[in-house]
């Protein structure tokens, strides 16, 4: 079949059928000197490897984006994570940014909250609200969402350890709203095992770990099937230091880790597979940044259909949001973390991304400002509405360089992923200490090249100037932990005691036992009984996971 044949083949078989669900935002996409802009473009000459390394938007291997018109129908989805302080503090800023053309919700969680404590646990003294928002109760999560409506909007949630019980709130607030939890749609992070490489926000030690991330992969499929079960996030292995390679490696291996995981619990892979997405970062090189999304999803496809044998095109793609990089920014000269970052949302877009956060000027400095969220998020209104970039479906394509790194990149990330299958899997990988050792080894060797100035960091090691910082500064009142405090002592004081004990017994033998543990998580936060209870109650059951060449946990990552 020519290529010709190819393409007239998935217009009249994929796309038409996309076009008839998602129409196209203009009639006509054109440059400003009137030419049109071609929806996809291809080469005059092809080799054989065309259909097999690139195919067409919407089809396998999705080289070229999992959807056939991409954002010709519709943008990616616009987060800004945010969260600080109080729920009602949180709730303003959700409001105000949804009010300036934000289409998508991302929760940042405070420290205690993450590592599955209340605010008056005195481990979490001081850290309350801190950097993220503090959510104790179910009223909490009430006041987080009050005036949004659950059912109209997609919300990620950056929770990993305590999953579970932050997605039962969200299901039981979505109720008490009236709406259908099988409507909900958005993403809980739920990545442990990038927890255990490079963040350190974990509770549990791996079995049970993975039964929670399985349990909830079962719940959802059934029962809120629009939801994201997992984002199995290579963002925070590039924050740690890792190189463009590693990241896509080091994630697609846990992706591969968590789906073995729910094949022996007993799932289908077509069942949960369409329900899991992928979180990475995006960096200064543009270029690279971009072959790197493309790599990934072309070796996503093949891993799911190949390894894995899943049937459904649903379960072969690779959906992902991006953050650009909160590492790359500085706090000399502040101003120019505005440039660094519209440069990673592009690479981003150009790479084909499903949602995006744009991190803000001020972010090296302190929780950033009304003000520079909302330029940070003006960033990729601009990139949207005024660059023409997501005018047509892959815009770099054929590109001679982004094929070449497409391909080295992907080639690079599998030699990886064969070095950890011959290990027995990511988690054998991480016991042994592999995946952490090359990302330090490649962050110290990016590191001497920045003292060294062979990797010139602009305002850092050359182009400094002396400067009086005056931007606006976002300061967390200290005293809204004492009014946390306050508020969970009336939540227990006003709660069905009898009955906060009967589910706190029933959550132990739960917990003991092989029966899936949501249904049971719903039924507590409904009844008040707080994340920490929740926590600590499975922590008597399972203990704590200690790493391996600690005495104690090390301390966890805050951004």
């Amino acid at each position: 079949m020519t290529l010709n044949e190819q393409y007239n083949k998935w217009k009249e078989n994929t796309l038409k059928k996309s076009l008839e669900k998602f129409k196209e935002r203009k009639e006509r996409f054109e440059y400003s000197s009137g030419l049109e802009v071609p929806r996809l473009s291809l080469p005059p000459e092809v080799d054989s490897a065309y259909e097999e390394k690139l195919g067409f938007p919407g089809e396998y291997p999705y080289t070229r984006g999992v959807q056939p018109t991409m954002y010709r129908s519709r943008f990616w989805t616009m987060r800004q994570y945010a969260g600080f302080s109080t729920a009602e503090e949180s709730n303003k800023r959700y409001r105000y940014l949804l009010a300036q053309g934000q289409t998508g919700l991302s929760v940042a969680f405070d420290l205690p909250t993450q590592i599955g404590y209340d605010a008056d646990d005195p481990i979490a003294q001081g850290e309350v609200g801190k950097v993220g928002v503090s959510i104790s109760s179910i009223h909490d999560m009430m006041q987080l969402y009050d005036q949004i409506p659950l059912d109209k909007v997609s919300t990620s949630m950056t929770i990993n350890a305590p999953a579970g019980v932050l997605l039962a709130m969200y299901i039981a607030v979505a109720k008490r709203q009236g709406a259908d939890m099988r409507q909900l749609r958005g993403t809980i992070q739920n990545d442990i095992l990038k927890e255990y490489v490079a963040r350190g926000t974990y509770i549990f030690p791996p079995a049970p770990s993975m039964r929670l991330i399985t349990d909830i992969f079962s719940f959802c499929a059934k029962e809120v099937p629009y939801w994201n079960t997992i984002s199995i996030s290579g963002y925070h292995i590039r924050e740690a230091g890792s190189t463009a390679v590693q990241e896509v490696a080091f994630t697609l291996a846990d992706g591969i880790a968590y789906v073995e995981a729910a094949l022996k619990a007993g799932l289908d892979v077509d069942a949960f597979a369409g329900q899991l997405s992928f979180f990475f970062n995006a960096h200064n090189n543009l270029l690279e940044e971009v072959a790197k999304f493309r790599a990934a999803r072309r070796m996503w496809a093949r891993i799911m259909r190949e390894r894995f044998k899943a049937k459904k095109p649903s379960s072969w793609q690779l959906r992902f949001h991006t953050q650009t990089a909160g590492s790359t920014l500085t706090a000399q000269q502040p101003e120019n973390n505005v440039v660094r970052v519209t440069l990673q949302a592009l690479s981003a877009v150009l790479g084909g991304t499903q949602s995006l956060h744009t991190n803000s000027m001020d972010e090296a400095l302190w929780l950033p400002t009304e003000k520079s969220v909302r330029v940070a998020l003006r960033t990729q209104q601009i990139i949207a509405y005024e660059s023409g970039v997501a005018d047509s479906i892959d815009p770099l394509a054929g590109s001679y360089l982004i094929e070449h790194l497409t391909d080295e990149i992907e080639k690079g990330a599998l030699d990886y992923i064969a070095k950890i299958d011959e290990m027995g899997g990511a988690l054998q990988s991480i016991e042994r200490g592999y995946m952490q050792n090359e990302i330090q080894n490649a962050a110290y060797a990016a590191q001497q090249e920045i003292e060294r100035k062979e990797q010139i960091v602009v305002g850092v090691n050359q182009f400094n100037v002396d400067e009086v910082l005056t931007l606006e500064r976002l300061q967390v009142d200290p005293s809204i932990e004492l009014g946390q405090r306050e508020k969970l002592r009336k939540v227990r004081e006003n709660r069905d005691q009898r009955v906060v004990g009967e589910l706190l017994g029933k959550l132990v033998d739960a917990a003991k036992g092989t029966d899936n543990l949501m249904p049971l998580f719903i039924e507590c936060v409904e009844n008040d009984i707080t994340l920490g209870e929740i926590c600590n109650t499975l922590r008597g059951v399972w203990g704590e996971y200690v790493a391996e060449g600690f005495g104690v946990n090390p301390p966890p990552m805050r951004y």
